[in-house]
This record gives C-alpha cells, structure tokens and sequence, in this order.
C-alpha cells in the first residue's frame, strides 16, 4: 500500500509516499481501506516536531495522521464486518498511522458511519467533533440555559462546539473575524463577538463556560469574562502556572485537555451527526498524493471548519 512517511521532524516536504506492507491486524482490530482523512492543527504541529511528535517520533516507520473514514477489508473484532463502513480517531495520542491506503485500528475506537452523510464528512467529525464533545460532555458538564462562549468559532473544533453546545441548551456566543460571524451565526450561536480590538476588560463577567482553541493571551482574556464558579477549557496549550493561579484566585477552574480515542464517544457523535444535529462543514478537500498542500492549508490558521484528503 502507499503511506506518507515523516522521515523527519521539518517542512511538508518530509512528507514521502512510500509503498509499504500492508498492516497486519491484531485481535480487537478491523483493516479499513481508507476513503477519507481529515487533517489537524495537530497534524501539522507534530509534522514540524511539536505536537504530540515527541510521543511517537521512535517509531519507524513513523506515519502521521489519526482521524479516518472507510471500509472495513477484515475484522478480528465481533463490533464490524467486511463491508461496513466505519469512522474515528486512531490512538490518539499515540501513533494513529492514517496518512496511508489501509489502516490498521481497534474497533473500540470506531463507529459505524451513518448512510446519510459522506466519508468526508465522517472523517472531518472525528478529532475536532471528539475534542468539542469531551470538553463540553466529561469536563465542563454544559447544562441548559448556561451561557457558553466558544473561541475560534469558525474552526475546525470550534464549529463543532457551537453546535453541540446549542443542543445541549446553552445559549452560545462565538467568536471569529467578521467575515466568519453569518457562518457562526448559521451553526445555532445566540450571538457573535468580533476578536479583532474587542474590548475584553469591560465585557461582563457572564460566561459559565469558555472554550478556548487559540491559547496564548487568549487564556487571560477569557478569564476575564468568566463567571465564579465557571470553567475555562484550553485546547491547543497547556495553562501556565500564572494562568491557572489567576483561574484559581478569580474562583475558576482553568485547566488543559487532551482528546482521546473514545469509540463509545464516537458513537454518540454518529448519532448526532445521523439525527442532523451535527454537521461537518468540509471547506476544501485535497486528493491523497496532495497532503502537503491540505498541511499548508490548514497551517494558514484561515480555514473555516475542516480540510480533508480523500482517497
């Protein structure tokens, strides 16, 4: 099969297509023949030598990539059979091997894709879909009728989060540049927040939650508009200790996650995506040999929802 091999940690010309084995699965595992793969910021962080490449970067050979749409070509699981079809996130944080034609994953990471959707939209709704459900489901516990605010609302995270949010009934403000607030507004947000000169320090202290995909002074900012008791959740850095000691002495919690592997999460995110309550919104897609060009896409920092590859 052909795999884009990281040889080392640089520019996206590190990225090689290779012709390597085909992987052999284990027990508990299912061969998918790959349709679709969605890609990162992490992606594009790890392949610079950031990211979670320091927890992979020994293996050889070393294949990026983690969230997947496809078919499934064996099975030494009961969960699937040859023939269905099937999406997640493969062992994140660890060596999920997606940049390649086969892949090999455990099925307790997957979920049947459902018929209504494609496998590019499958694949985009895996990492960023997974990170915006733990956030708001297993951490901040989102409750109807909170007031939720979710940074970088146009994103890849973000516009998950919006719309997750708005179904567990928060009311939801998002933030973005202007050109993006009719796109934000589209997902189910109450309300938009132009980022560029917003005047944070005089914004009422109103949220119960913030989710935070920027990082950086980002974290203060959101503080600052964070009610008592409320909970700030920061995804592409971790909270500095004189972040987390300001989260503290403001009575927040302020804390880091990282999304998991979760087949039982990613079930229910079929679910949702089969009911219409979530969309995945593809803004370009790039054929397999193309990858380099969809890591440059997504390093611009301007997409709006997800850039996918497609085989």
């Amino acid at each position: 099969m052909k795999a884009f091999i990281l040889n080392n940690p640089g520019e996206v010309s590190e990225l090689q297509l290779r012709d390597i084995e085909t992987p052999t699965i284990l027990s508990g595992e299912v061969l998918v023949k790959v349709k679709a793969i969605s890609i990162n910021p992490v992606d594009t962080k790890s392949r610079a030598g950031k990211g979670v490449y320091g927890r992979i970067k020994d293996q050889s050979p070393l294949i990026l990539g983690w969230d997947i749409s496809g078919t499934v070509t064996e099975s030494n699981s009961e969960k699937f059979k040859v023939g269905d079809e099937v999406f997640g996130m493969v062992n994140f944080p660890g060596h999920g091997k997606a940049y390649a034609e086969y892949v090999a994953a455990p099925a307790a990471q997957l979920a049947l894709k459902p018929a209504n959707i494609s496998h590019q939209e499958a694949a985009a709704a895996t990492l960023a879909a997974l990170t915006a459900y733990q956030a708001m489901v297993h951490n901040a516990h989102v409750q109807a009728g909170q007031k939720v605010l979710i940074h970088a609302a146009a994103g890849g995270v973000g516009h998950f989060a919006v719309q997750l949010a708005r179904h567990l009934g928060a009311r939801v403000t998002g933030t973005s540049s202007a050109r993006n607030k009719d796109f934000i507004l589209s997902l189910g947000a109450d309300a938009h927040i132009d980022y560029t000169n917003y005047d944070w320090a005089n914004h009422p202290e109103e949220f119960d939650f913030v989710l935070d995909g920027v990082g950086g002074d980002t974290i203060d900012k959101s503080l600052l508009v964070t009610k008592r008791g409320g909970t700030v959740i920061s995804i592409p850095t971790g909270l500095n200790e004189a972040v987390t000691e300001k989260a503290k002495a403001k009575g927040v919690n302020g804390y880091f996650i990282l999304v998991k592997s979760d087949g039982d999460d990613m079930e229910q995110i079929a679910a949702l995506l089969e009911r219409g309550v979530l969309k995945a919104h593809v803004s370009q897609t790039f054929p397999f040999a193309e990858i380099s060009k969809a890591h440059l896409q997504v390093e611009s920092g301007r997409t709006v929802g997800k850039v996918v590859v497609t085989l």
